[in-house]
């Protein structure tokens, strides 16, 4: 029996969401928010959390500073249940990362400070430790700089040891999505894009085309349309599942990344496909019940109500 139902190595840091701010952020000017929120942020950190909440075994390695912000990055982590017993402090002028959202009414503006995020590398990995799992999960491709020369090797070794793997990209900083993303893919059993990545990732304006040419590189591919849902393409079967009713969002913010949870929660314990979907959707829209990607799985008794109403 290995020691974890997932591992995750990728980033870890905090998010800073200012709330309630003026569509027009002019210059020079000192502008006022309504209300803030600083949380457990990066998406490779709240899958980790996520996953743990509903139960999973989850063993994390990253590279943080040594400074007040990594450290309660690792306590959020920590205390959600997470094995953080791997990640890495590292005294240097380069800092733990922090993302800052500017929550506006119908969009975001989304601002982040690598720091540590491109600094973790292959050499910070140990790969015993990686291996001793059922399941690998990879976020933030673009972002994790350092380490992604190596992420083809990474992903053939843990494939070796005869770990799954699974993938969400999120957005390329530079949108030029390159960087070996379909040689990686050679290995990934499940790739987690939302509509505009997985465009993206298949060089195509249409979400259809781009469905049946990334299911033509991965056995499974799940694609996240928001409040719609989410579509997934295996080979010729294809499975939509609709999005959670009767819920306002808070803040999206997260959502992806725990649906990715939800998904991966039950796809490691071999459940179907369509139950796979669901819960995915069902972790998706609790996140959006509490600022933050983690804050609704925090409260477990919160958490458990919505699973309990969402039924």
């Amino acid at each position: 029996m290995p020691r974890f139902d997932v591992t995750i190595a990728g980033e870890l840091n905090l998010d800073l969401i200012l709330y309630g701010l003026p569509e027009q952020l002019a210059p020079e000017r000192e502008l006022l928010a309504e209300g803030m929120m600083l949380t457990l942020g990066s998406s490779s950190a709240i899958v980790a959390h996520n996953l743990a909440a509903l139960g999973s075994r989850v063993g994390f390695q990253s590279r943080i500073g040594d400074d007040p912000l990594g450290q309660i990055a690792l306590e959020r982590l920590q205390l959600g249940g997470v094995d953080v017993s791997l990640v890495r402090r590292v005294p240097s002028e380069i800092t733990t990362g922090l993302t800052v959202i500017l929550h506006h009414a119908a969009w975001r503006n989304i601002l982040t400070y690598s720091g540590t995020i491109a600094e973790l590398q292959w050499q910070d990995l140990d790969l015993d430790y990686l291996g001793d799992s059922r399941h690998f999960h990879f976020s933030s491709y673009y972002l994790q700089k350092g380490l992604r020369p190596r992420v083809a090797e990474l992903f053939q070794h843990l494939k070796s040891k005869g770990l799954t793997i699974s993938l969400d990209t999120n957005d390329d900083p530079d949108d030029q999505w390159e960087g070996g993303l379909r040689e990686i893919l050679r290995y990934v059993d499940v790739f987690l894009p939302n509509e505009r990545e997985a465009c993206k990732a298949a060089g195509t304006e249409e979400v259809e085309s781009a469905i049946q040419e990334l299911a033509e590189l991965v056995p499974l591919v799940v694609v996240k349309i928001g409040r719609e849902g989410a579509i997934a393409q295996r080979g010729s079967e294809r499975l939509r599942s609709p999005g959670v009713e009767g819920v306002v969002p808070v803040d999206t913010v997260g959502a992806g990344d725990s649906f990715d949870a939800g998904f991966l929660h039950e796809y490691v314990r071999g459940s179907d496909l369509h139950t796979c979907l669901a819960r995915g959707n069902r972790a998706g829209a609790l996140s959006t019940t509490r600022p933050g990607g983690t804050e609704a799985f925090r409260d477990a008794r919160h958490r458990e109500g919505f699973y309990r109403r969402a039924t």
